[in-house]
């Protein structure tokens, strides 16, 4: 599906576009725009914007929170406030916690009345409980209600709830007596009672159960929702199932974090990226600045290790040519290394515990490409400044810079990781600056030697 919308809009065709989305599935149009979402490809908020409005707002509530701060980037004050204030509370709460504190307050503000309060009610509760992932839109019957008096109540209700399938029945104080489907309803006598027709054993949770227990609850006994109760046994909302899969898989993926000997490293990112995309300039000076100044030195004692091999520069002016050819070829080869190691670790492709194995194989990979590289490089600058000696020269520093530039790439976020400094805005400077310096001087260390006859 992913071809056919690029293929519409590279034609910009966007009433064929919006009359094919229309028919699609659901499940067709989420599968695009995670395909769309992982080529960073802003096409999917073309895609979200031709969606019916019901339509739109079904696929944002399944989305992950890291696709809906994406798509909430791109629409108008006004479109995420009525985004938000469409979405059911607990789905709302869980976006609301992986927004920056400022938003989701101003998010919050923007609400209805109604649902602000509905808001504040789950975001009162810990983190990670029953209670916070909760939603409050569900049907509550009385078991004194008879079959037909229950039935039109659902009727007139079910459109603003999260689910029909299964009622929960209480007494006057709102205690939890029993559980019914809705099937059990359909199919009871019109005069029946809720209380002769129920289940008296309903499993729950409190508010303060663990997210994870609640949801494998859900999980082992095969339940579409599950009541949450108050310490008074009141009923205070539910958890359906399609929130308990989602819990499930973010457990999963902590748990190869924690494997990975790096459980915390996704939040400790989260925050330190939130604080240089949305902190105050002094915050974001404060990380930047530091490792610049390194950078700034690394370019003057780079700018002295030019200035000391001065003489074979005045006695081979050809040697200069290949400078940036050694420096810019050890920077992209470290850019790539770091860039691979960090997403490997945050992914969980990459573990702590393995991480020589990982180490050496990236060593590896970067002498081969240096290899290759070298080789090409060494005959093009023999051929053009018709200096065999030379091209010996350009094409080993290469092969020993781009190795080393692979090495710092994995050892330098590595160690900064362990020493919990930001890799982020570490890495690259000081990949940079031992690069720079150290390819200058292996460079004209090996000038030096192949091309002595000629000094």
């Amino acid at each position: 599906m992913k071809d056919v919308i690029l293929n519409y809009i590279n034609n910009k065709d966007m009433d064929a576009l919006k009359e094919m989305l229309a028919t699609a599935e659901e499940m067709e149009i989420l599968q695009a725009l995670y395909e769309l979402s992982s080529q960073e490809s802003e096409e999917k908020v073309v895609v979200f914007r031709l969606l019916a409005k019901d339509t739109a707002l079904s696929i944002f509530e399944k989305l992950d929170t890291g696709l809906q701060r994406s798509l909430l980037d791109s629409f108008t004050n006004e479109r995420v406030n009525e985004f938000i204030n469409d979405m059911s509370p607990d789905d709302r709460v869980r976006l609301l916690d992986e927004l920056p504190a400022g938003v989701a307050k101003r998010i919050i503000g923007s609400l209805s009345p109604e649902e602000r309060a509905a808001t504040n009610v789950l975001m009162g509760y810990e983190p990670k409980t029953a209670g916070r992932i909760m939603t409050t839109e569900y049907i509550s019957l009385k078991k004194h209600e008879t079959q037909k008096h229950a039935l039109d109540k659902v009727c007139q209700q079910a459109k603003d709830k999260e689910t029909i399938y299964t009622l929960f029945v209480t007494d006057n104080a709102r205690k939890l007596e029993g559980v019914l489907s809705l099937k059990e309803l359909l199919v009871a006598e019109t005069n029946a009672t809720l209380e002769s027709i129920m289940s008296k054993k309903a499993l729950s949770v409190s508010t303060d159960t663990e997210q994870e227990k609640a949801a494998r609850i859900l999980h082992e006994y095969d339940l579409l929702a599950v009541p949450v109760v108050d310490k008074e046994e009141r009923l205070v909302g539910i958890i359906t199932i399609d929130d308990a899969v989602d819990i499930l898989e973010e457990e999963s993926e902590e748990y190869i974090y924690d494997q990975a000997g790096l459980a915390d490293i996704k939040g400790i990112e989260s925050d330190r990226s939130d604080v240089l995309v949305n902190g105050s300039m002094w915050k974001i000076w404060k990380v930047r600045l530091p490792f610049l100044v390194i950078t700034l030195a690394a370019g003057m004692l780079s700018g002295l290790v030019i200035n000391g091999f001065e003489d074979t520069l005045e006695s081979i002016a050809a040697v200069a040519i290949f400078i940036p050819l050694i420096m810019d070829m050890g920077g992209n080869v470290g850019t790539q290394s770091s860039t691979v190691f960090v997403r490997g670790v945050v992914l969980g492709h990459i573990k702590v515990s393995g991480f020589l194995k990982h180490f050496l194989k990236e060593v590896g990979i970067g002498f081969s490409i240096g290899l290759m590289m070298g080789i090409v490089s060494g005959v093009i600058a023999s051929l053009w400044q018709g200096i065999p000696a030379l091209g010996i020269a350009v094409g080993i520093a290469l092969v020993v810079t781009m190795t080393l530039a692979a090495l710092l790439g994995f050892l330098v976020p590595y160690v900064l990781i362990k020493l919990n400094v930001d890799q982020a805005a570490g890495s690259a400077p000081i990949i940079t600056s031992i690069k720079d310096i150290s390819g200058l001087v292996i460079y004209f260390v090996l000038v030096n030697v192949f091309l002595y006859n000629l000094l």
